[in-house]
């Protein structure tokens, strides 16, 4: 197969959602369907031993939620599918944002019994931003859920976008009885038994007396509310879908495997295959020769027997190669990758070549971090995979004074990976972490204690923002600096933080240093 058809085939997407919308049980069947699992674990369940694929840290599944992104590939009818299953919950937003730079089109996640929620219309404005094409899977149907009207119309205000259903339910609840595809014209019945994949019944003529052999008295029902879908949401616009301007909608139930297969194989067909790149210095089309990409995850100890630790580079254009020496554009060296993989959740294997909208590990020894270019020897700078300015600071001390190294080692790491953000006191020495949600420092000491061996306790800091000084006038930086000593802070990468006690204190900072540039998020 040429270079040209590997693009085209390829599908990179991410899955989000409100946490307990089903993100990742959905995730695990479209695997199921892939083939590439062959039993799905039970996300939420202590009891059962097997737990989701995609949550492959020791602490998901201990709390049935999703902390960090997980990347996994398979082959289905011909595609290359790649899908990045997000954390739902917002105090790890942060990396969903920064997957969000890697993929070409997401999969949104409603429960029809709660409809729109808080994070999703955060993340829906991330992909409105980028004009990431966006599919809406409206999961749960088998429990009593909000009016499906109710629940389009609450999309298209909410999120902001238009709506066109590509398939319709027929009732709710315990009285679910299946979807009309209106995309492919069939129709396929609910069994909560049956949870192989089943093909739908052709049914072009919802007119024919035989719908009624298959629904009873629903006939009549699904017959007005598709008449009205037809009537009232535009139709169908492949154009409209790829500008992220229209998004297609599908019902089912990610539990029961249903409405998966259907969501899938419309997905193959319409997303877009990998699309270009904004670079600071031009934009990158993937079906470029030369080889770029960029760093927008780190994971360390992917797998706790070895302390691995990888880089997940996004492939943005031409084919990257095992073996093949390729420029690190931050530390102006180049690298040579032998042991580049790809992924399954947690299970990897060594590749010899990857495509753009590809996603390959690369086994890292410290050199990465986030927002890292890649490139065959161009100088080029991918942009715009936020950091931000953290919003909960707490000092963080050794409780174990015997494992010192142990706990710098991965406070070092972790911070890496992006989980959190560690500044360094000018004043007195003492490292603060800094983090968007009260549940990361909960992640940290658990990770700390189980992947490190390591201790540590928490002190509360009460402070208001975190935000990152430069200017162009030396000396008014250095006065600055010099007033502001005890609320001065280094980042890990040596950068001055100013850690504002209050929106007032900062509001005065601005007003009396205006050459000073206050940035919220590190990439600047």
């Amino acid at each position: 197969m040429g270079f040209k058809e590997e693009i085209k085939r390829r599908r990179t997407f991410g899955i989000v959602s409100h946490p307990d919308a089903g993100k990742t049980t959905l995730t695990e069947k479209l695997l199921l369907f892939g083939g590439a699992i062959h039993t799905a674990g039970a996300v939420k369940s202590n009891k059962i031993k097997k737990s989701a694929t995609s949550d492959f840290m020791e602490i998901e599944r201990q709390r049935g939620i999703s902390v960090a992104t997980s990347v996994m590939g398979f082959e289905y009818q011909g595609y290359k599918v790649n899908i990045l299953d997000t954390p739902g919950h917002q105090d790890f937003q942060e990396d969903t944002f920064r997957t969000l730079t890697a993929v070409d089109s997401v999969i949104i996640v409603i429960d029809a019994a709660k409809g729109v929620e808080p994070q999703t219309e955060k993340l829906m404005n991330v992909c409105r931003m980028r004009k990431t094409p966006v599919i809406v899977f409206i999961n749960k149907m088998d429990r009593p859920t909000k009016d499906s009207f109710d629940l389009l119309d609450e999309i298209e205000e909410q999120l902001k976008i238009k709506v066109r259903p590509l398939s319709w339910p027929i009732n709710d609840g315990p009285d679910f009885k299946g979807v009309y595809n209106i995309f492919d014209k069939n129709l396929k019945l609910f069994d909560p038994s049956i949870t192989e994949i089943e093909e739908g019944i052709n049914f072009e003529d919802l007119n024919s007396p035989e719908l009624e052999n298959y629904i009873g008295n629903d006939a009549d029902v699904l017959r007005e509310e598709l008449e009205l879908v037809e009537g009232v949401y535009p139709e169908f616009d492949a154009k409209e879908y790829l500008a992220g301007d229209l998004a297609p909608v599908f019902f089912g139930s990610a539990l029961y495997n249903f409405g998966v297969h259907e969501l899938l194989d419309t997905f193959v067909r319409i997303a877009p295959h990998p699309r270009p790149k904004d670079a600071e210095e031009r934009d990158v089309e993937p079906s470029e020769e030369k080889f770029t990409g960029f760093v927008f995850k780190i994971h360390a100890n992917i797998d706790p027997n070895h302390r691995s630790r990888i880089a997940f580079v996004k492939i943005c254009s031409g084919t990257f190669q095992r073996n093949t020496n390729y420029k690190h554009m931050r530390l102006g060296k180049n690298f040579k990758f032998s042991s580049p993989t790809a992924f399954m959740a947690s299970k990897k294997e060594i590749i010899e070549e990857a495509y753009p909208g590809d996603i390959v590990g690369i086994p890292d020894t410290g050199n990465f971090i986030i927002g890292d270019t890649l490139t065959e020897g161009e100088d080029l700078h991918f942009k715009g995979i936020p950091s931000f300015s953290p919003e909960i600071f707490r000092y963080i001390e050794n409780a174990d004074p015997m494992k010192s190294k142990q706990l710098n080692k991965g406070v070092d790491q972790l911070m890496d990976e992006g989980v959190a953000q560690l500044f360094t006191s000018e004043l007195n020495g003492r490292k603060i972490i800094g983090t968007v949600g009260a549940l990361q420092f909960e992640v940290i000491e658990y990770r700390l204690e189980h992947e490190y061996n390591a201790k540590c306790r928490w002190e509360n800091l009460s402070m208001y923002k975190a935000c990152w000084i430069e200017s162009d006038d030396k000396e008014k930086l250095a006065d600055f600096k010099k007033r502001k000593h005890n609320k001065m802070a280094k980042d890990k990468h040596g950068r001055d933080v100013f850690m504002a006690d209050s929106p007032f204190i900062l509001d005065m900072a601005q007003r009396d240093f205006p050459e000073l540039s206050f940035h919220f998020k590190s990439e600047f």
